[in-house]
């Protein structure tokens, strides 16, 4: 503590006194969800021409959904919404800058059903079109086929 830094310090302080912190008013305009939705593929799209298609494919997995200014995302497992989340802020000063609104927020949620089954044998591809139709199996028994 000297005197010259006692002095540094009151001037700062006299300074700060001055100066006024101007209010940014950020746009918040209203959009609905085809437009969140059309701005979302733009930016897939954009991705995609990048080469990142990783990111290109998270957000093509399931269809967003806008409840006020809250779009929730959902993802199959956690690695992909960690991997998500990395990209998430790209995406999101995306979206405000787009659609003129910057209280836009996205949720990730993990949704373990979101996974797509694909059928690869045969038994599988029969056993996929038993569940959607019941009476598959029936016509099996009575024509006496083998899948």
């Amino acid at each position: 503590m000297s005197i010259s830094s006692i002095r540094a310090k009151r001037e700062l302080q006299e300074s700060k006194k001055g100066f006024v912190k101007e209010e940014v008013h950020l746009p918040t305009e209203a959009f609905n969800e085809t437009d969140m939705r059309l701005q979302w593929s733009k930016y897939a799209q954009r991705l995609s021409d990048k080469g990142h298609k990783i990111m290109e494919s998270l957000l093509l997995i399931s269809d967003p959904k806008l409840v006020g200014t809250s779009i929730t995302h959902e993802l199959p497992n956690e690695g992909s919404k960690i991997e998500f989340e990395t990209e998430k802020h790209e995406l999101l000063g995306y979206l405000r800058g787009k659609l003129h609104n910057h209280d836009i927020e996205i949720e990730v949620l993990v949704n373990e059903s979101v996974e797509k089954k694909f059928a690869f044998t045969a038994q599988d591809k029969y056993n996929r079109l038993n569940e959607l139709n019941p009476n598959l199996e029936l016509l099996k028994k009575t024509f006496d086929l083998d899948f």
